[in-house]
């Protein structure tokens, strides 16, 4: 995966909030790596193909910092709250087959019984994986579960090679049936049973007649 994800990035030495205004005006995007005891290295990314990657998460990235390679994971990305531009991005070095920890999303997929929901407490679960194989996301299926199941954290299967960090008792997600739903369905059916009741009455008295 971090084979496609190259890029080429250079190296800054301007600094500030005005030198980063100027960067991001060029369309280079500031960056710090870190990791593995040595000091941080502050580049610059070009911001379109930086973007474009930046759509998935714990991205990991081959760089191209003038002749010399790094292989690096996304840790952090600071976007304008208003036109949500990325302004920087904290990176950190990793090797490969090195272990890391990182947070990832929880897919949801199938129907539950019908007449009832499914109420997410956790949409991502912590995990430890290799930098080189990061899972893209965890599926839980709910497929025809009944009101009360319950699926917590330690429930949820993991890929080969990745381990649970979250708490194994950690609820991820319930079933439960909408409060009312019980009192509505009685309600429609005593008056399905009304009309019928009125509709055989009204068909005795044609007959009747």
């Amino acid at each position: 995966m971090a084979d496609e994800n190259k890029l080429s990035a250079g190296k800054r030495t301007s600094f500030g909030k005005g030198a980063a205004r100027k960067l991001r005006a060029a369309g280079h995007i500031p960056a710090v790596i870190y990791g593995h005891g040595g000091e941080p290295q502050h580049v610059t990314l070009p911001a379109h193909e930086t973007a474009l990657l930046l759509r998935q998460s714990n991205v990991l990235l081959t760089l191209d910092i003038e002749g010399t390679k790094e292989l690096v994971l996304v840790k952090d990305v600071q976007k304008d709250p208003v036109r949500q531009i990325i302004e920087h991005v904290d990176l950190i070095v990793v090797r490969k087959g090195e272990k890391v920890t990182v947070d990832i999303s929880v897919h949801v997929e199938g129907d539950s019984f019908p007449g009832t929901i499914v109420v997410v407490d956790h949409s991502t679960l912590t995990v430890e994986a290799e930098a080189t194989h990061i899972p893209t996301s965890l599926t839980v299926s709910v497929e025809g579960l009944t009101d009360g199941t319950q699926i917590h954290a330690g429930d949820v299967e993991l890929p080969k090679g990745t381990s649970l960090v979250t708490d194994a008792s950690a609820l991820v997600l319930a079933i439960t049936t909408p409060a009312g739903s019980s009192a509505d369905d009685a309600a429609v059916e005593a008056l399905a049973a009304a009309s019928s009741a009125a509709s055989t009455a009204a068909a005795e008295a044609a007959a009747a007649e």
